[in-house]
């Protein structure tokens, strides 16, 4: 179940993809591996922070029937 919201999602994968590539030029430090969290939870749509606090960043749907 996904727990990422698009702009949630888009934000990691680009602040993930800037993180990781500390780690071929920048300050050269392997602290830019810590990137890889965010943009797998970015491509995945799933974080499990957000679940261990309950949160969640998609939009629901609440269309009903009656």
């Amino acid at each position: 179940m996904r727990n990422v919201g698009s702009l949630d999602r888009t934000l990691r994968i680009i602040l993930g993809l800037v993180i990781v590539s500390l780690v071929f030029i920048g300050p050269q430090t392997p602290w830019g591996w810590l990137g890889l969290i965010l943009l797998i939870t970015g491509l995945i749509g799933w974080c499990p922070l957000y679940r261990a606090l309950g949160m969640n960043t998609c939009p629901t749907s609440n269309t009903s029937t009656s």
